[in-house]
């Protein structure tokens, strides 16, 4: 089986499905990770261009540890999504879900606070649509949950992130968490949302709703099977 990955932010793939992708690749599965934003083209209003030098560099590393081999890199400008027009976005997933040809795709929770993860997920719902030859393809298309992101939405204005689907990766949490701890720039101090710390605690509570030592759990978006 081909799984996508689509991170908005170097480090959304980790937190999100780290586990879950050492686990799949152990089992003998291609797994591409794609990471969509960057500088951008144009100069970025926030960071410079050297930030990304780090932080990619990073990501391979992390990416090295959970076992991915398949890493792609595109240059949507980080945190300036709502002002890149919907159908560049759109546009850019659509050409790689295509190139990729995945049966499975995991996305961020459509209701996270960053609206990055917000319309990343909107644009490859729309290329995913399964009437359409690219959505016939895929199979599944889950979406995961990233800290400091998906639980900080305004109670009563967004849908919660209320999971349907756990994914058992006690064997493999440790190998997520290195992976975290090689995001050196990103990395925070417990208690914070990005620390190993609460990491480590996510996984144990997800691992408690299906009775194992750690889980991740996921939304799933729908479920074709033809």
């Amino acid at each position: 089986m081909k799984i996508l990955i689509l991170a908005p932010h170097a480090d959304d793939e980790v937190l999100g499905v780290g586990g879950t992708v050492a686990r799949a690749i152990q089992d003998g599965h291609v797994v591409t990770v794609a990471v969509l934003t960057g500088h951008g083209e144009q100069p970025h209003p926030i960071w410079p261009a050297e930030t990304w030098d780090v932080v990619r560099t990073e990501c391979r590393s992390a990416c090295a540890i959970l076992g991915v081999t398949d890493l792609l890199f595109r240059d949507l400008p980080a945190a300036c999504l709502d002002h890149v027009p919907t159908w560049q976005i759109n546009g850019i997933v659509a050409e790689l879900i295509s190139e990729v040809d995945p049966d499975e795709i995991y996305v961020p929770f459509a209701h996270d606070l960053h609206q990055d993860h917000q319309a990343i997920t909107y644009a490859a719902v729309v290329a995913t649509r399964p009437y359409l030859p690219a959505g016939k393809r895929v199979r599944r298309v889950l979406a995961y949950e990233t800290l400091s992101e998906t639980h900080l939405a305004p109670p009563y204005l967004s849908p919660a992130f209320q999971p349907n689907i756990f994914v058992d990766i006690s064997l493999y949490l440790e190998r997520k968490v290195a992976a975290m701890i090689a995001y050196e720039s990103q990395l925070q101090a417990d208690p914070l949302p990005r620390s190993v710390e609460t990491l480590r605690a996510l996984a144990r509570v997800r691992g408690s709703h299906m009775g194992v030592n750690a889980a991740e759990a996921f939304v799933l978006l729908r479920e074709t099977n033809r």
